[in-house]
């Protein structure tokens, strides 16, 4: 008997081909669009039944079985009700990671599991390193430019185990070639880059319908001097040099080096800039982390991404602690920081 696969299909081309792979591998598929957002916001429309329709017609130019699984609830209280916390406190949460860890890999994973599956399938850039029954390890997709295991490394073991990920070995140009040879009418869509699972509305505009939002200062930090104005504190995040309202006077504005944000004053609604790059605020040579998950035990050669694609960057952990040889500009707390060994994921932690 063929070994039963669950496919999470987005609409996208990396989880059709995802879905065209196993079939052709010998499994017995069937793909799941999973409703995780249908709300409108001003000046977008929500993409999911498009989404939603491209996922169902290459299913059955596939003839596999197809369903649609409604996360909404779950996805709005686990990772939209997160996020908007995460952005009151002053941080700058990742949502994308937020939905792998408690919707795609936790919930999906698990009414799969009840469902009879032998295992889950997404259309991420991963892959899983094979004979590893007991202790699966994450490894870094063979495209280094798609490679997703940053926003994958909360996975869990158990999850983990039980899930493939068929595009994980193929360079980007060569899924698509693959949809396009087998008839499948999304080779070329466009790729969604905004809010996960919620389209191309910028992070602002969908903020704005949750926050309450106040404008203020923005301060130089070394002088406390008014150089500007901002339309809400929780928009700015640490390192930010672009879409800040700078006035200055008689052409300042551009001249000599930019402004950068340093830090925030939530209390007094108060954002803090500087045109010194070696500013207190701007540098570090460790990180706090908070909410570490650390899939192997021995580390080698452990280097560390700060941003999806970031530099790796050479460091030691101590517990909850990452020490860094060099100085490193400062992320913004409520990102994460992920660990590698070699093309080992080994888990990460976010920033506190």
């Amino acid at each position: 008997m063929p070994k039963k696969v669950f496919v999470g299909m987005s609409g996208g081309v990396d989880s059709s081909v995802s879905a065209l792979l196993l079939k052709q591998q010998g499994y017995d598929v069937t793909g799941v669009y999973m409703k995780n957002w249908s709300k409108d916001l001003p000046g977008m429309k929500c993409p999911w039944a498009e989404d939603l329709a491209d996922a169902k017609r290459v299913a059955v130019k596939l003839g596999i079985d197809f369903e649609v699984w409604d996360f909404e609830k779950e996805y709005f209280e686990k990772v939209v009700e997160y996020m908007l916390r995460e952005f009151k406190a002053g941080n700058t949460p990742n949502p994308d990671i937020m939905c792998n860890q408690e919707i795609k890999f936790k919930l999906f994973y698990e009414k799969a599991m009840e469902r009879g599956a032998d295992f889950i399938a997404t259309g991420h850039y991963a892959r899983v390193k094979e004979g590893c029954s007991q202790s699966p390890q994450l490894l870094k997709a063979v495209d280094s430019k798609k490679d997703q295991t940053y926003f994958l490394y909360r996975i869990s073991e158990e999850a983990l185990l039980h899930t493939i990920f068929p595009v994980g070995g193929m360079l980007k140009p060569d899924v698509k070639k693959l949809a396009e040879e087998n008839g499948l009418h999304n080779a070329y869509k466009k790729e969604s880059m905004g809010v996960c699972f919620v389209g191309e509305v910028g992070m602002k505009d969908f903020l704005k319908e949750y926050i309450d939002i106040s404008p203020g200062e923005i301060r130089e930090v070394e002088t406390e001097r008014k150089v500007g104005h901002h339309e809400g504190a929780v928009f700015y995040t640490i390192g930010q040099r672009h879409g800040l309202y700078i006035s200055g006077n008689a052409g300042e504005v551009n001249i000599g080096l930019p402004y950068y944000v340093v830090k925030k004053d939530l209390a007094k609604n108060i954002v803090y800039v500087s045109r010194n790059l070696n500013n207190k605020h701007v540098w570090t040579k460790q990180l706090e982390l908070k909410d570490v998950v650390l899939r192997n035990k021995k580390i080698d050669n452990l280097t560390v991404r700060l941003r999806h694609l970031g530099e790796l960057i050479p460091a030691t952990l101590e517990g909850d602690v990452i020490y860094f040889e060099q100085s490193i500009k400062k992320p913004a707390a409520g990102q994460s920081a992920v660990f590698y060994d070699g093309e080992i994921c080994l888990g990460g932690g976010i920033i506190a």
